[in-house]
């Protein structure tokens, strides 16, 4: 292919690994065996004729084509076996290709034609080509499927026998979430052979107790598993009652989960047996693989060659459990009991915690898996695995990578539109933070980045495993709030206090009750009590009462959620009652119990109840948001115009044929870049002494600003490198004099600028990184934009709503929107800035650093005051197909 395509592995309908690779001049014996193995109805449908002449006179012209542009070829493997074949041939217009695809008949029906139509889409786009052809027999009824579910515009066009198919390769977001749809549907069929194995053999099975082969057989057996248990031990011919084979070959039937517990050196010897035995999940619990290169790639390529999922190597183990079934194929001292927590991990020291703090609050366990060194299965999978899992109903996350992050979003978005996702921050020290020319790219920490792609994909993030079990034990066990107005009721007024400030901390509302709510709190209590929000009923209540105030709280409509905070009294227990008025309500409701003392308790199966206001509080609010957040629309995300996105890859091609290791563009090139982009630039010229800039001076209008062109200079103001206020030729003509001197040589040239009418200035940016993508900064700008510190951040692509949200999103947002009597400024127009931004930096990867700064906001529009790009070489790709990745 003339574009380059890397080998890659992907999931076919009914769960299985294949390899996806362009075809190479050494596939001749394979491609010819595959055309001949094909039926005649099948060879028919392909070629239009019979028999074996055609497929072989197809081979030889595809390998002689080879590398020739416009034509591009891939193939889907198994063990080395080709399964089906791919082919685009570009036409007398470029942009168009024909195509033709052919499956092997013992593989039809099972996606492999979708499957490799896909990936051909990818490689013929990142080749420019945007519409794909063909003709397809009318009685093809599978391959004219395979067009119209592609989820691309199709039109077709009957004559007699034949359909004439056309393929418009731009379908945008539909086309997105129907390849997310089949890649979800084929994802959680790979995985069910690793979540619910008919039958699991334990490889290194330990007869001596403390030994991890000895510990995952115990588990196994003691948890009930359903399905067959086999132990592999060459030593032993029974483990724990458990038969023990010399050898996987040797087991009486094919497992579909192999626990591979053996040393390192022979992990890869292991799955290799496994692949040839046909087992179709490998959990590696073994460590020390990692590091040392052939017993890692030997892993891998067992994995790869045999279609074989991989959880780890160096993990804990994975679990499934639901009422009717019990897999638990971990070391782990002992797991929680049935419930609908779904844990996803790569420490498997925090899993145990994690297990162990479930166990103790009584929340139940859907499934585990640590991910360990994470070669195959991951977070993603575990994702899609929980969108279709009824049993599951909240996802825990520990991820310290990510290794496909626009693949996060996209799958974690998706699930938590139905199912809450919770995360643990890790790794938010950015002590190693690079040192960043621009302020945009000091801002794109490690910890901001990952917070922005949380925060976009709805993720709820947590800092502590005390938070995440909060968060989780409220979001398992209530209803999500319908706002954030919230109703504190309490027995003892200093908790109501303190749940109160934590309330404010939090940004949840404490409304006032509305009248009828508080004549029924005064029928019921004494007239020491309070009956305000927080209410205090005092202390000598007994429980009907209590129980009767809240249930008067929870009829309020202005009230959309309980907190109780109770002490305990001689009068009576406070648990049955807030029990009582939790039951079947439609308002989610928590204790806190003061003299509690563990953080988090369960009380009768479905009550939250804390020892602390602010932990509750906390876990209120986090749920309040997640309700908020799952209601709002998606939003739209902008595009560059294709015309704009030409003139701004050649200002990047001839940049960089300048300095090949990437640059800061002259200011010419980023006048030049960002006015194709629509970015709004204040009026300015580029001028080379003294009498010129006084006459840009004249005729831009004063009063003007005065600017160093100095090579390397990032930050002019901070070199004495800008003049502002000039009213005058003379003093324009004063002011480059002096850069002259101020600067002795290195001084290229000067901007004359305009200078901007009163505004906020306001910073709005974009830094790119090679993992996550682009990441869009807005903050309060100026020369202060490093002391107040005040910005935002969001990954691209960017939405209408994420714009939305930043621009408001400010300590300083206040002064954007009227404050104090002061007229609004055009917010709208800030807004289209960064949405404009992100579309940029999206389309042109080259894109490293842009800043605006300042961005200058007035009543009716924004103008950006000064401006900065760095780019570096990189591969360009296709935002649309980046966005599948």
């Amino acid at each position: 292919m003339t574009a380059t395509f890397s080998s890659r592995h992907a999931l076919t309908t009914d769960g299985r690994v294949v390899a996806i690779r362009p075809v190479s001049d050494r596939d001749e014996a394979a491609l010819l065996a595959f055309h001949n193995g094909l039926s005649d109805a099948s060879t028919y449908m392909r070629f239009f004729t019979s028999g074996h002449v055609s497929g072989e006179a197809f081979v030889h012209r595809l390998l002689a084509g080879l590398g020739q542009p416009g034509q591009g070829a891939l193939v889907a493997e198994l063990g080395g076996r080709i399964m089906a074949v791919a082919t685009y041939s570009a036409l007398a217009d470029p942009a168009v290709a024909d195509v033709a695809f052919a499956v092997a008949d013992a593989e039809q029906s099972h996606g492999l034609g979708t499957l490799l139509c896909e990936h051909l889409i990818s490689a013929a786009r990142a080749a420019g080509v945007r519409c794909f052809t063909a003709d397809v027999l009318a009685s093809n009824a599978r391959m004219l499927r395979v067009f119209s579910d592609i989820g691309l515009p199709v039109r077709t066009r009957r004559d007699h026998g034949e359909v004439r198919v056309d393929v418009k390769l731009d379908g945008g977001d539909v086309y997105l979430d129907t390849v997310a749809g089949r890649e979800l549907l084929a994802d959680v069929a790979s995985l069910r052979p690793l979540l619910r194995p008919a039958s699991v053999a334990v490889i290194g099975a330990s007869r001596r107790e403390g030994a991890v082969g000895h510990a995952v057989l115990r588990n196994l057996v003691k948890a009930g598993f359903p399905g067959p248990v086999y132990a592999v031990n060459p030593h032993a011919t029974e483990i724990l009652g458990v038969a023990s084979y010399p050898s996987v070959s040797e087991l009486p039937e094919v497992p579909d989960l192999a626990v591979i517990c053996v040393p390192a050196a022979g992990v890869a010897e292991a799955a290799e047996e496994c692949g040839k035995a046909g087992v179709r999940a490998l959990t590696v619990v073994s460590a020390g693989v990692t590091g040392h290169d052939q017993w890692e790639r030997r892993l891998r390529a067992a994995a790869g060659n045999y279609g074989m999922r991989l959880v780890g190597p160096n993990c804990l183990g994975v679990a499934s459990l639901d009422p009717h079934y019990a897999l638990d194929a971990t070391f782990a001292p002992s797991l929680p009991p049935v419930g609908p927590i779904g844990i996803v991990t790569q420490s498997g020291g925090v899993g145990i915690a994690l297990l162990e703090q479930l166990r103790r609050i009584g929340l139940g366990l859907s499934a585990f898996v640590s991910t360990g060194d994470k070669y195959d299965v991951s977070g993603n999978d575990m994702l899609m695995w929980w969108d279709r899992d009824p049993a599951t109903s909240v996802a825990i996350l520990y991820l310290e990578s990510f290794g496909n992050p626009r693949k996060f979003s996209r799958i974690a978005r998706n699930l938590g539109r139905s199912k809450p996702v919770l995360a643990i921050r890790s790794g938010t020290s950015d002590a190693a933070r690079r040192a960043a020319a621009s302020h945009t790219a000091a801002t794109a920490t490690p910890s901001a980045t990952r917070d922005a792609l949380f925060r976009q994909a709805g993720v709820i993030a947590v800092d502590t495993i005390t938070e995440l079990v909060a968060a989780a034990t409220v979001l398992a066990c209530q209803p999500l709030p319908a706002t954030t107005r919230v109703a504190l009721v309490s027995n003892a007024g200093g908790g109501g206090v303190l749940a109160a400030d934590a309330c404010s901390a939090a940004g949840l509302e404490l409304p006032e009750l509305a009248p009828a709510t508080r004549q029924a709190l005064h029928a019921l209590l004494p007239d020491t009590a309070s009956v305000a929000n927080p209410a205090d009923t005092t202390a000598a209540v007994p429980p009907d009462t209590f129980a009767a105030c809240l249930a008067a709280v929870l009829a309020d409509p202005g009230i959309d959620g309980l907190i109780a905070i109770t002490v305990p009294t001689a009068v009576g227990d406070l648990d049955e009652a807030i029990s009582a008025a939790a039951a079947g309500n439609s308002k989610p409701v928590l204790a806190v119990r003061l003299n509690q003392g563990a953080t988090v308790e369960l009380v009768g199966g479905r009550l939250p109840a804390f020892a602390d206001p602010g932990v509750a509080v906390a876990a209120y609010a986090r749920a309040a948001e997640y309700a908020i957040w799952r209601r709002a629309p998606r939003g739209t995300a902008q595009t560059v115009d294709e015309r704009a996105v030409a003139v701004a890859r050649h200002v990047v091609s001839r940049a960089l044929a300048r300095s090949p290791a990437g640059d800061w563009l002259g200011p010419a090139e980023v006048t030049e870049l960002l006015s194709a982009a629509g970015i709004p630039l204040a009026e300015a010229a580029l001028s080379t002494g003294p009498e010129d800039a006084a006459n840009a001076a004249d005729r831009l209008g004063y009063p003007v600003a005065v600017k160093a062109v100095v090579p390397g200079l990032v930050h002019k103001t901070d070199r004495g490198g800008v003049v502002l206020g000039l009213t005058t030729a003379l003093e324009v003509r004063s002011a480059v004099q002096e850069l002259e001197r101020r600067f002795s040589g290195q001084l290229e040239a000067v901007t004359v600028q305009r200078m901007a009418g009163p505004g906020v200035e306001v910073l709005a940016g974009v830094v790119s990184d090679p993992t996550f993508g682009p990441l869009v900064v807005f903050g309060a700008g100026g020369v202060t934009t490093d002391l107040t510190g005040d910005r935002i951040a969001r990954l691209a692509p960017l939405t209408d709503l994420d714009a939305h949200d930043m621009v408001r999103g400010l300590r300083i947002s206040p002064l954007l929107f009227g404050y104090r009597g002061a007229a609004p400024l055009d917010h709208r127009a800030a807004e289209e800035v960064l949405l404009r931004l992100g579309a940029l930096a999206e389309a042109v990867p080259e894109i490293a650093e842009l800043e605006l700064n300042p961005l200058v906001l007035h009543e009716s529009e924004a103008v950006a005051v000064d401006a900065r790009v760095r780019i570096v070489p990189r591969e360009p790709v296709d935002p649309f197909l980046r966005r599948l990745r």
